[in-house]
């Protein structure tokens, strides 16, 4: 490996890196416990500081499917140069930065993908249809199940009907269970994904695919029961307190999926750069987290404030019905490898949440309609900035 290679990598590091720090000050860092700030169950400066932490474990035990996707999986035909992931990740962190600056939640998912498409398209690759339709779909569908769902949530955890100390731990252990199958790198072989319920069931006993299949179910019930209970006990014991803390447990579980999904966002161009540098993508994950907590730390606190705020008027029942939704989506995006923005999920979520209570009043209209544009125009001036340099060039 030549010192010129070894430069251009390091520029596309320090690229890397910045995007990181964007995404945890921003995307990552601010969406996971703005809506417990917004119901008071925690500060804007703890909540920087969790997210930070949760974000980083996240990302490392979590953002290797993601990370590979957006590192291979956007463009067909060539690979990266390292002067196009430069201008890829420099051009979406620049707009990141702007919509951090301004107090707008530019979409991460949007920025970089534009980037990274123009970009290779410019270098003469061909457009991955099918994967572009995989990512098209999750968007669309994110905002709106997640305003569904959240919706709904919001709509019965009020009602004098369905009481709370029922209501709650059946969330709780609907939570619990998908922690149970939720896929850690240091739990398969050879550094692949694998649940703690399918790891109970390869290190048990049984050998037969029908016994396995029985340990698992009974660990997926296990961790769904023992959450339930814990949460009716807190919510017996003090009912306001006790749905503070389950939105504590909602907001630490979303921060660890955003560090699981939007690392890739940040290291996912490095990764067609690795064979050249002979550089593990263990290691690739880890400057990325590092990169996050970083930014969580330093710049998450004034879009926490932001989206806490300005958004809606959260209370933690709605807190809840945001989170709980968004932490289902993020893990379904993380297992199958596609980018999401977590901005618009969160947000979605909130605008939902508050509708439901509050109807029109609980959501600053012209807000959202500025947020829409500039999701959609991020994403246009990302993939016009890429293409457009390195034609030129």
């Amino acid at each position: 490996m030549d010192f010129s290679t070894l430069g251009l990598f390091l520029l596309a590091g320090g690229a890397s890196l910045f995007m990181a720090w964007v995404i945890g000050a921003g995307s990552s860092g601010a969406t996971p416990f703005a809506p417990a700030v917004g119901a008071n169950a925690i500060s804007t400066m703890q909540a920087a500081f969790f997210v930070g932490v949760l974000g980083f474990l996240g990302a490392v035990l979590q953002g290797g499917n993601v990370t590979e996707a957006v590192g291979s999986g956007l463009i067909r035909g060539v690979s990266l140069t390292p002067p196009a992931v430069i201008l890829a990740l420099v051009t979406a962190a620049g707009l990141m930065a702007v919509g951090i600056a301004t107090g707008y939640p530019i979409a991460t998912a949007f920025t970089v993908t534009g980037a990274i498409v123009g970009a290779g398209l410019a270098l003469g690759g061909l457009p991955a249809w099918s994967k572009y339709a995989e990512i098209g779909l999750m968007w669309t569908v994110a905002p709106l199940v997640n305003a569904g769902l959240a919706y709904g949530l919001a709509s019965l955890l009020p009602r004098e009907d369905v009481p709370e100390r029922w209501s709650v731990p059946t969330l709780a252990g609907l939570t619990g269970a998908t922690v149970s199958l939720i896929g850690f790198a240091l739990l398969g072989p050879g550094g692949t994904s694998r649940s703690i319920a399918a790891t109970a069931a390869a290190l048990g006993p049984v050998e037969s695919p029908t016994g396995a299949l029985a340990v698992e179910l009974s660990v997926i019930v296990l961790f769904a029961l023992v959450s339930a209970l814990v949460v009716r006990f807190w919510i017996v014991a003090d009912q306001e307190r006790g749905l503070r803390r389950f939105l504590l447990v909602l907001g630490s579980l979303v921060a660890f999926s955003a560090g699981g999904s939007q690392v890739g966002l940040a290291v996912g161009p490095l990764v067609p750069l690795l064979d050249t540098v002979e550089v593990s993508l263990f290691a690739v994950l880890v400057g990325g987290a590092v990169g996050i907590l970083v930014g969580s730390w330093t710049g998450a606190p004034r879009m926490i404030k932001s989206l806490a705020q300005d958004y809606a008027s959260l209370g933690p029942r709605r807190s809840i019905s945001a989170l709980l939704p968004t932490f289902l989506f993020a893990q379904a995006a993380v297992a199958l490898g596609v980018p999401i923005s977590f901005n618009q999920a969160i947000v979605a979520a909130i605008i939902g949440s508050g509708a439901a209570v509050a109807g029109g009043d609980g959501v600053s209209r012209s807000k959202m309609g500025r947020t829409l544009g500039a999701w959609a125009g991020s994403f246009l001036l990302a993939f016009a900035i890429g293409f457009g340099t390195l034609s030129l060039l």
